[in-house]
């Protein structure tokens, strides 16, 4: 077996597709009801069925990339005619927001090989195209890429990966990238360095949030 660019190899992939498979089915997500996912219909099976080092994120509509895609959609303009980067992509609900809502180009990206599988099935389901790649956050050329838009739900859900993200999505928008965050008061979410854009109350939140209706804002990176 050879391995493809994101080092997993034919067989690996199969047997990833399988789990993709076996741990989900359609749904979708209350916040967007416009947009089929392969999702999990319970947490706390899915997650003990999983490797510690790669929980499912992916196989969940969480709360930030729900009011994001939100957003996108009732908001057009903010991607319409652009090329969009959807980070941490996880099920890819946003990117597909973005693609539903008019954007030129989507490019998907996540580290976990299993997410990226679900983001590209996802995005065949809703029919609609996009780029799907690995990990950009710490590679010297992510934000120069040529896009026009980066869209980031739920980033900050702890410090490493926080201060990462913080770091990458600095860059660009300093090359005049412009950054939308969706974030339902994560910890580690940078207050200081954002402003609001609109907040959702996104409902059937209790398995992922621990409450049954997560308010939840899209913020702009200053």
């Amino acid at each position: 077996m050879t391995a493809g660019d994101d080092g997993v190899t034919a067989g690996d992939e199969d047997d990833l597709e399988l789990q993709v498979s076996g741990w989900t089915a359609p749904g979708t997500a209350p916040l967007v009801p416009e947009v089929t996912l392969l999702l999990a219909d319970d947490i706390h099976r899915t997650w003990s069925r999983t490797d510690e080092e790669a929980p499912p994120f992916w196989a969940f509509a969480w709360a930030g990339g729900q009011a994001l895609a939100r957003y996108v959609l009732d908001r057009p303009e903010v991607v319409v005619g652009k090329r969009v980067l959807d980070l941490a992509a996880g099920s890819g609900i946003v990117g597909i927001a973005a693609m539903r809502a008019g954007a030129a180009a989507v490019v998907m990206s996540d580290h976990d090989a299993r997410a990226r599988i679900a983001a590209r099935r996802n995005a065949e389901r809703n029919g609609v195209a996009a780029e799907v790649v690995g990990d950009l956050v710490g590679d010297d050329d992510g934000p120069a890429l040529d896009v026009d838009v980066v869209l980031a739900g739920d980033v900050f859900y702890e410090q490493p990966m926080a201060r990462l993200m913080l770091d990458f999505l600095d860059e660009a928008a300093g090359v005049g990238i412009d950054v939308l965050v969706g974030d339902p008061g994560r910890e580690y979410l940078p207050r200081r360095r954002v402003e609001a854009l609109a907040t959702y109350d996104v409902p059937d939140t209790a398995d992922l949030e621990g409450r049954s209706v997560t308010p939840t804002t899209v913020h702009r990176l200053r």
